[in-house]
């Protein structure tokens, strides 16, 4: 049963959501689709008075002209662990609340970033596309890397970057890491990026995304990786200078690549999809169903806890 337009909040979607989460904010809340309106301008012209809720996704979110625009906003409940794409600082200068799904997707994302660490040097991908194209009957494909003993270098050793490192080190690899943060951990820490690079065999990128972290992986660290080098990103896809991703693979100045995300989603550079050293999935670090309804409740949650009056479970810290 649809929500009483009478006695519910009324949201404002400005993203893609699964079918399930769409469903149950119906039966609580009045929903505005703004990210699939034929005319975004004339829908806010509309409804922006009544707007107490936005749901974000990881990578839509609101900037500061539409936070600003909804004199009667809220609360921002995010469907992800980042926040980058929501102006949080605009949002928290206004004093609404920004909520996001931290810790329920993080063993799938480091799922994904342990099975690319293998998938990449020992060449996976690449000897699947060589089977199904028929080229196993012509010749065999050369040798891959295998990763026992090898450095790992994690730049950003938060939650994702912590659980990767306990993967790792069933497999054999030496950790090290990078993080602006002081940590109490097994691991040598690097001082720089540079020279944690310089010192890794694969650099695994798991730091946060948006402005402060714009293009850190670039040429410089490329090289400083080398041509034996790897790299793993499944974080976000601004984080690495993609262009210089490309060039360092196609002038195989490193050695491999696998990647989930990429810059303007959903769009990956042309370029890559042309190189056959890297690995390249969709953005489906926590795409698995158990992980996606775990977050969606996690939205639920946090909206629930804001009308009733109560602490949302999982706001976003300050960033003012």
């Amino acid at each position: 049963m649809a929500a009483d337009p009478k006695n519910s909040a009324e949201l404002l979607l400005v993203a893609f959501f699964p079918p399930f989460l769409r469903a149950d904010l119906e039966k609580e809340y009045v929903l505005h689709d703004l990210f699939n309106a034929d005319d975004p301008e004339a829908l806010l012209a509309e409804v922006g008075p009544r707007i107490r809720g936005i749901v974000a996704g990881g990578m839509k979110g609101p900037d500061a002209e539409l936070i600003n625009r909804l004199e009667n906003l809220e609360i921002i409940s995010s469907f992800s662990v980042g926040f980058d794409a929501t102006d949080v600082v605009a949002a928290q200068k206004r004093g609404v609340i920004v909520t996001h799904t931290p810790d329920v997707l993080t063993d799938d994302v480091a799922d994904l970033g342990m099975a690319f660490i293998i998938m990449a040097p020992r060449r996976i991908a690449e000897a699947e596309r060589h089977l199904r194209a028929g080229k196993w009957k012509q010749a065999r494909m050369d040798l891959g890397t295998n990763v026992r003993g090898k450095k790992l270098g994690i730049v950003g050793l938060g939650r994702v970057g912590s659980a990767l490192a306990k993967r790792a080190e069933g497999f054999g690899l030496d950790i090290g890491f990078h993080d602006i943060v002081e940590k109490d951990v097994p691991y040598r820490r690097y001082p720089d990026l540079l020279s944690l690079a310089e010192d890794s065999d694969i650099l695994f990128v798991s730091c946060q995304g948006g402005e402060s972290t714009r293009n850190l992986i670039n040429a410089e660290v490329f090289d400083a990786l080398g041509p034996k080098g790897f790299l793993v990103n499944v974080a976000r896809g601004t984080i690495v200078d993609e262009d210089a991703l490309v060039a360092a693979l196609q002038d195989k100045r490193i050695a491999g690549a696998a990647v989930d995300v990429f810059r303007d989603e959903p769009n990956a550079p042309e370029a890559l999809m042309a190189t056959e050293n890297i690995v390249m999935t969709p953005h489906i670090a926590s795409s698995t169903h158990e992980t996606r309804r775990a977050m969606a409740d996690l939205v639920l949650a946090n909206l629930r806890a804001h009308f009733a009056g109560e602490p949302v479970p999982t706001p976003v810290p300050d960033q003012r």
